[in-house]
Parts: C-alpha cells; structure tokens; sequence
C-alpha cells in the first residue's frame, strides 16, 4: 500500500508514553527545544535502503513476532498521517496531510540499542495501518481530526482488555500546524545524535520521494496495556472513531461484538503469529 512512501514516526510525543514504554533513559541527555514537546522523528522504512529499514514493515492484518523468542514485543498504538511532500532533494519544503488512520508501531522493547529504529523494523508484518483512511478536511483547528479519538484492545484466549488509553486526537503534545512545522523542521535539521538519526540524508539519497506516511505517537497504556507483551495467537486491535458518533464503551462493544465496519470509524485489527 505504502511501499514507494518513507515511513517515519515520531517519539515522545504524548505525556508519559515515553515513561511507561521504559525508554526516557534513552533520551536523557538529549537537548531539545521544548521539554514538553516530542523528542525527535526516527525512520522505519526506507525504500531501497541497504539494510533492515528497507524491508516493507506495514500490514493492515498480521503482526509476525521475530525468530528470537526471548525479545519482547508491545503494541504502540497511534494514528499515521499519510501526507504530501514536497522536497528538493536539499531540503522538506512542505508537509500536508491529506488522510490519517489507525496505527500500531509495535516496537522490540530492547535496552541498550542504539537508535530508535534498531526497536522498530524487525521485517514483514512487524508494524500495522488501517485499509480504511479518513480524508483530512484541513489540519488546522476545527478540521475533522478534532473531534477523532484512539482506542486500542488486545484479545487474549476470547477475552477483549483494553490495551492503551482512550485519547483524543487533540490531547497529542504537537497537534495541527505546530506538528507540521516541526516535523519539516526537524526532517531538515536533526543531527545523528543519541538515539537520533540525521533523516534529512536519507532523504536525499532516495528516489523522488512524495508521500510519507508518519506515525505521530504512541498513546498512553492502561496498566493491563503497559505489563503486557504480545504472543502468538493475540488479536491485537488499534481504532480511530469519531466521538461525535461514538464513546469510549459503545467503541468497547462494537470490537467485542467483532463489529468492525461502522461509519465514522476505522479499524486495525492484527491478529499475531510467530
């Protein structure tokens, strides 16, 4: 679906996530404008690219666990922003989003690596976006992603427990233009430092490249979500809904009742293999 597309995705950038997740550590000594903003943008698949980042990540069906059994493996649950992008093989001109959907960046929960984006690409099927992509009306407060929210739940031996917290779109740290610009900001200015990677040189290393497809950010996890990795044989479930046509436990009932084709909502349903 996504495979001429860059995919990125951002770290830190809803309260607490980074804490629950056990990587604050990582960013310790790393200086950033704004202590309550993201932290950086790491890559995840790059077209091409002679290493793991080019191999094609994204499922809308399936997680396949790595051949290393011992690793743990957690669902991040998130929305993806499928944006234009305009670059002149120097720098990111301009971003626009133009669709979002659900997303789970599920991530190796590995100490001691390096870059973010040792944790993030292991190979096929290690990350997950939704079929169905709702179509950005403006990306400005009063667009439609305001009143947009995200759900996540595993199902485990018949049993449906929420997995992240209940968020609204809006409550991300960076949200709208300020998100925007820091993404262009960040793509043509981050160094390689910590566990940053310089991602204005990948991008010119690359073929014309115009659609990037970028995860802004991992919810907060219930205390079920935050102690519990994932095993063969999980369902492992992100949504996005409109909470004018919906609440959290009607959002609950629907997934339970494995009704997953309601309006006004979009369903990432992955079941999990090794």
């Amino acid at each position: 679906m996504f495979k001429y597309a860059v995919g990125l995705g951002i770290a830190g950038n809803f309260a607490r996530h980074l804490e629950q997740a056990g990587e604050m550590e990582d960013f310790k000594d790393l200086e950033v404008a704004d202590e309550n903003g993201p932290k950086g943008i790491f890559p995840f698949y790059l077209k091409d690219f002679d290493g793991q980042l080019g191999t094609y990540p994204l499922s809308s069906d399936t997680i396949i666990l790595p051949d290393d059994s011992s690793l743990n493996i957690q669902a991040e649950p998130e929305v993806a922003l499928i944006c234009d992008m305009v670059h002149d093989r120097e720098n990111v001109i301009s971003l626009t989003p133009k669709y979002f959907a659900p997303y789970n960046d599920c991530s190796i929960r590995r100490q001691g690596a390096k870059k973010i984006s040792e944790k993030k690409n292991w190979g096929e099927a290690s990350k997950g976006i939704g079929e169905k992509m709702i179509e950005i009306d403006t990306f400005d407060a009063g667009g439609i992603m305001d009143s947009w929210h995200i759900a996540s739940f595993l199902r485990r031996d018949g049993v449906l427990h929420r997995y992240g917290e209940d968020a609204a779109m809006i409550t991300y740290s960076y949200f709208h233009k300020k998100l925007t610009d820091w993404i262009v900001n960040q793509l043509n200015s981050q160094e390689d430092t910590g566990p940053l990677e310089a991602i204005h040189r990948y991008l010119r290393n690359l073929e014309r490249v115009e659609q990037v497809v970028i995860s802004i950010g991992a919810t907060r996890y219930t205390p079920y979500g935050e102690r519990t990795f994932l095993k063969a044989g999980d369902d492992v479930i992100t949504v996005v809904y409109d909470s004018n046509s919906f609440d959290e436990e009607t959002v609950m009932k629907n997934i339970d009742s494995e009704i997953y084709d309601a309006e006004n909502m979009s369903v990432l349903l992955q079941k999990v293999v090794s």
